[in-house]
């Protein structure tokens, strides 16, 4: 009977360090787990989770996104290819980079499609430890209508990555003298410095699949940090590709954010 009972209080024990383990974390996947899909390929399964329906989009309108990360500019356009150049630089281990992507990715995927996407987290010794994300290394993007070029200075352990050519150098220290990331310059017009909404708070403790499912959720925090985010660049990119197309344009919400601007 004794160790009958010695067995119960164990398994008593076990049941409550899992608790507490869920209690403190809000999950019990580890950041190891997270770091494994490191530089994998993203499946077409979650970018597509990942195109937003318009009520979703419309319901959320600016969610949480603050305005006062975009700086309006009176500079002569950038194009690339004859389309207004998009222009973002960023580091894997940054988490305010890891966070910005997904509204980047859901935005830029409005004018075009992504290959070669990959899953990343940021740093593990930083904030917002193993925060996941993606990277843009190695991904390419296609548009009818705009240009989008990354550059992904470092890798999640430091490790020199990408460098920036000479122009890409002027513009990153014209526009932002301190070197903060993640920097986008919207072909010359808007540039957009520090990311929209907290890693930690925002994606902490949950999967790519979870946040993204969550994103579906208007009134989800994920939804108004993200595609609040999201739908700000949107109206950015309107603004500088003579708001085409008009099925993405044209949306009230996103001419509404488009003239608050």
């Amino acid at each position: 009977m004794k160790r009958i009972h010695i067995y119960a209080l164990a398994i008593v024990l076990i049941i409550v360090m899992v608790a507490v383990l869920i209690f403190t974390t809000g999950s019990v996947k580890s950041s190891a787990s997270l770091v494994a899909y490191d530089n994998k390929p993203v499946p077409g399964s979650l970018l597509q989770m990942l195109r937003i329906p318009a009520n979703v989009s419309s319901s959320v309108g600016i969610g949480i996104a603050p305005k006062n990360n975009i700086e309006l500019l009176n500079a002569t356009p950038m194009t690339l290819n004859g389309k207004p150049e998009i222009l973002y630089i960023g580091a894997e281990f940054c988490p305010f980079c890891a966070a910005q992507r997904w509204a980047m990715i859901i935005a830029l995927m409005r004018f075009g499609n992504f290959t070669g996407i990959k899953y990343m987290t940021s740093s593990a010794s930083d904030y917002a430890p193993s925060t996941p994300t993606f990277t843009f290394y190695n991904a390419t993007y296609t548009s009818p209508y705009i240009s989008f070029v990354a550059v992904e200075q470092t890798t999640n352990t430091y490790q020199q990555l990408q460098q920036l050519n000479s122009t890409q150098e002027f513009l990153f220290s014209k526009y932002d003298p301190k070197g903060g990331i993640p920097f986008i310059l919207f072909a010359n017009q808007t540039v957009w410095e520090n990311a929209d909404y907290d890693p930690l708070s925002v994606l902490g403790g949950k999967n790519w699949t979870e946040i993204a499912a969550l994103t579906h959720n208007a009134s989800s925090l994920q939804s108004l940090a993200i595609v609040g985010s999201a739908n700000l660049m949107t109206a950015q990119i309107c603004a500088i590709d003579n708001n085409s197309p008009a099925s993405v344009c044209g949306q009230p919400y996103i001419k509404k954010l488009e003239g608050s601007v």
